[in-house]
């Protein structure tokens, strides 16, 4: 059952009301207030232009724990070296406005609708998404950025424009900020070579809960 959500009421359904696919709701709206809410809940949203909002919460869910992270030899070598310049936060509006132009591979178009990329600037300007930003040359050449919940970043997408830009940008986030998941949501082989691995929704609400229950 996909459950309908209105603009003037605030609620998400259970997660595990979610179909298979893991769709879980349809409809309402891009405030903070409501993205912020379903981020809590486990829940986030995953639509293109032609489609209204769509709420997913998937049964298994793709994350990568930070100390369990797969960095190569070269990886090092290249993160020591000074190819790559490392910034956290300084330029979220062109962090996003990449991940949503960039071309991908089997990929038509994006997700990252205008209206996205404005919810989450302002969801930045609230102290609430955060960007991570790699510099070559003081060009910008990858980055991503996604939602800090509690102890959780949830990752919502990442660019590279030359190789290793966006790897080297995971890695800075998982060895520099103090999270203990990164939620990455969709499976990629790219992502699971540097560790990531499914776990279920229970096992992801636990990690996401777990500072609140401690206060």
């Amino acid at each position: 059952m996909i459950f309908e959500l209105s603009d003037d009421e605030l609620w998400f359904p259970e997660p595990e009301l979610a179909d298979e696919d893991g769709l879980l709701a349809i409809g309402g709206d891009l405030s903070a207030e409501r993205l912020v809410l379903a981020y809590q809940c486990g829940i986030f949203p995953w639509f293109s232009e032609e489609t209204p909002i769509l709420w997913y919460a998937p049964h298994q869910r793709f994350v990568l724990i930070p100390d369990q992270l797969k960095t190569s030899k070269s990886m090092h070598k290249l993160l020591n070296s000074e190819k790559f310049r490392i910034t956290f936060d300084t330029t979220f509006p062109d962090v996003i406005k990449a991940c949503a132009t960039i071309s991908r591979l089997d990929q038509d178009g994006t997700w990252i609708t205008s209206d996205m990329q404005e919810a989450y600037i302002n969801l930045y300007r609230l102290g609430i998404a955060h960007s991570v930003e790699v510099w070559q040359n003081d060009q910008l050449v990858g980055g991503l950025y996604g939602i800090h919940i509690n102890s959780v970043f949830c990752g919502e997408s990442m660019f590279s424009k030359v190789s290793n830009a966006s790897k080297a940008a995971l890695i800075w986030l998982c060895q520099n900020k103090n999270y203990k998941l990164i939620d990455c949501q969709v499976h990629t082989s790219h992502l699971e070579s540097l560790g990531a691995g499914f776990i279920s929704m229970e096992q992801y609400l636990n990690f996401l809960n777990a500072e609140k229950n401690n206060e």
